[in-house]
């Protein structure tokens, strides 16, 4: 009898020792985290988009990295340049849409860079999307206003600006694919100074939601590590002094425009990268893989917001 009863506690000890080893290592950091949506930048694009510009991905893979650690992640594609009015409302219906299909009703998470960060503001002050909404995360996103941005409406002659904007918005077209209208000169409004001034007067934060934002910028502006933000950098340094901005940039944004609501500060990386530029920051092209801990830094955000939910 005592030999029967040790023989099925142990059998019974060996079938269950690998379900309680494998719950402990099926649970991942970011499960139980609310869908993260991920907002493009200016020219960007989704995960839906058409087009050549659809063989690579936007975010540099940190979206599938983010959905291995256990996190519901959704990178749609919006106009490529437009407003932040019109592209805000596009990703109000691509939010809807994909909360429909998958029977979703809870709040989410949003994650903009650069103009991503400005047109999910929008949507959440002015569309009324607030209540579905737990945390607004900006990166490097232009809050005050891209001096590159003033710049090229300074240079530009008024009357050159349309032939200019509609060379731009046909090679958008060809690249991208797609029927969205796009609206160069509306996008290069969007970032100026005074137009920022504008959209933040009405655009204010709304009660409920809460709002971080992270950033970077280039230390030496070497074009080994920065090949095109290297070359727009001391641009954005003067222009930034001009406008009362500084002179410390990622390549496009002022770090002092970067910063909205609780600022939670960039990347870490060592003494051999000069800077995370503007796009090395969204990994776009993986551009920012060789250079800093890109999966711990997107963890550091998702981690946060999972923290305030």
């Amino acid at each position: 009898m005592i030999r029967k009863s040790l023989l099925a506690f142990f059998v019974t000890a060996m079938m269950a020792s690998p379900v309680l080893a494998s719950s402990g290592s099926s649970s991942k950091p970011l499960a139980g985290t609310y869908p993260i949506i991920l907002s493009h930048g200016l020219f960007g694009w989704g995960e839906n988009s058409g087009g050549v510009i659809s063989i690579v991905n936007y975010w540099g893979g940190t979206d599938d990295y983010l959905r291995s650690q256990g996190a519901t992640v959704y990178a749609p594609a919006k106009t490529a340049a437009n407003s932040n009015e019109v592209r805000a409302q596009e990703l109000k219906a691509a939010i809807l849409t994909y909360a429909a299909a998958t029977n979703y009703s809870g709040k989410f998470h949003i994650l903009g860079h650069s103009q991503g960060g400005l047109d999910s503001r929008y949507m959440v002050s002015n569309l009324g999307l607030s209540s579905r909404v737990a945390t607004l995360t900006t990166l490097n996103t232009p809050h005050y206003g891209s001096p590159i941005a003033d710049i090229i409406k300074t240079v530009l002659p008024g009357w050159i600006q349309p032939f200019v904007a509609s060379i731009v918005e046909t090679l958008v077209k060809v690249v991208y694919g797609g029927t969205n209208q796009q609206n160069a000169l509306a996008a290069l409004s969007s970032l100026t100074k005074e137009g920022l001034t504008s959209f933040n007067s009405y655009t204010p934060n709304r009660s409920g939601v809460k709002y971080f934002s992270y950033g970077s910028y280039i230390t030496l502006p070497d074009l080994i590590q920065h090949p095109l933000m290297g070359i727009l950098h001391p641009a954005c340094a003067a222009g930034g002094l001009f406008q009362g901005q500084g002179a410390t940039n990622d390549g496009l944004v002022p770090l002092s425009s970067q910063k909205w609501g609780t600022w939670k500060g960039g990347p870490s990386y060592g003494i051999l990268t000069t800077g995370v530029d503007h796009l090395q920051v969204s990994n776009t092209l993986r551009s920012g893989s060789f250079w800093y801990d890109v999966e711990g830094f997107y963890m550091n955000m998702a981690s946060n917001m999972k923290a305030n939910q």
